[in-house]
């Protein structure tokens, strides 16, 4: 059951990285600019982010699959819409579909894996659901580029299209209801999962975990959901499909990292620490690639983010272990939701970034890549300095 909802969420993982390999045909056809193109590869996000408490309230309250099936079929009519777009505003829209449609793919998985396994393992199995997942970004590198290539990004989008509804397909036939915590007379009522939100917010150590949240998966999808293909094409002259192999070679890598850092989880009491520094070497290397202007340099290093990036997983099992049971559906919505907020936030932002830098005499990527390295540090900083959960939090 739980290989089904990877499906689903593998897909998701596809349709948020597109733009990397879609960005310059897309420059090519509709003459969009970096501004535009950040815009496109954030609504998706932004639409995904949005949602996130609708659907942890609607998986606490009917469940992970009902919530799943309602949802999903919306991603393959935004990419078919996306499929036959003539100009830029009905590509917005099919993101934002698109981005409504996955919203609860990867939630559904975190929340049937805090029902199904106990805490102790919640971060191993974690990282190998995010691992297998991660499955997705291999079918935006050389695949599509060579769909691309061959075809047009149309027929990627329709092959992206075909792939939604078979996994929704597999979630239907295979996936039963997790049970969920309590009986089921205990189960919230919309109301009263509205409230519980209200009650999470209210504790003062959830800012820390949404600020950091907001910056850490951006950083890396901002390099491999957009500017990964956009910077090897422009900066060293490769070819669309040698993006492609370089994104798919990102996206191999990345999948051994969740899975890694979820066996090497730390527990409780150094959690934290582990995730600090790890945002900090990331703000590291992408201060390496602003100043690098060699091809082997910028490769070797997106590499070796994908792979250090893992530690994400890390910060699902600070969520998993900072908030009592009963609020677990929430509190990973909310986290979550902070996560693709700030997708899409960054997105946009290193799109205006990127259009100012040649007016400013700069080099464009040079300043994406600084403005990111700038983001991270200053969400380190921010988790560091906010108030941490307490056994008390956990235990009223």
């Amino acid at each position: 059951m739980l290989l089904a909802l990877i499906g689903g969420f593998a897909l998701s993982q596809a349709f948020r990285t597109v733009a990397a390999i879609l960005a310059p045909p897309l420059q090519q056809e509709f003459g969009f600019t970096p501004r535009e193109l950040g815009l496109f590869a954030g609504a998706f996000h932004l639409a995904f982010g949005a949602l996130q408490l609708v659907m942890g309230m609607g998986i606490d309250v009917w469940g992970p699959r009902r919530t799943v099936l309602a949802a999903f079929p919306l991603a393959a009519v935004g990419a078919l819409l996306a499929a036959t777009a003539h100009d830029y505003g009905q590509l917005l829209l099919a993101q934002v579909v698109i981005g409504i449609g996955c919203a609860p793919a990867f939630l559904a998985c975190t929340v049937f894996i805090a029902r199904r396994f106990p805490a102790d393992r919640f971060a191993a199995v974690s990282g190998a659901a995010m691992g297998l997942g991660s499955a997705g970004l291999l079918l935006t590198g050389t695949p599509l580029a060579w769909v691309v290539e061959q075809v047009s990004w149309r027929a990627g989008f329709l092959v992206l299209a075909g792939g939604a509804a078979l996994a929704w397909l597999a979630i239907l036939l295979v996936v039963r209801e997790a049970p969920a915590p309590g009986p089921a007379a205990a189960r919230p009522g919309v109301l009263g999962a509205l409230r519980g939100y209200g009650a999470l917010f209210s504790l003062r150590h959830t800012w820390g975990i949404v600020v950091l949240a907001s910056f850490t998966y951006a950083s890396f999808l901002s390099l491999r959901g957009l500017w990964l293909g956009p910077l090897l094409v422009d900066r060293h002259g490769f070819t669309l499909l040698q993006a492609g192999n370089v994104a798919l070679a990102v996206s191999v890598v990345g999948m051994l990292g969740p899975p890694l850092f979820g066996r090497l989880d730390p527990g409780d009491r150094t959690r934290r620490r582990w995730i600090t520094g790890f945002t900090l070497l990331v703000a590291v290397l992408y201060g390496v690639i602003a100043a690098s202007r060699s091809a082997a340099v910028d490769v070797a290093l997106s590499l070796a983010m994908s792979l250090v990036s893992g530690y994400i997983v890390l910060q699902y099992s600070d969520v998993r272990s900072a908030y009592p049971a009963a609020m677990t559906g929430r509190a990973m919505a909310v986290f979550t939701m902070a996560m693709f907020l700030g997708v899409g936030l960054v997105q946009w932002l290193t799109g205006l970034v990127a259009t100012a830098a040649p007016g400013l005499g700069l080099d464009r990527y040079a300043a994406v890549m600084a403005a990111i390295a700038g983001l991270l540090a200053l969400a380190a900083l921010a988790f560091v300095l906010l108030p941490a959960p307490t056994p008390r939090t956990l235990h009223p």
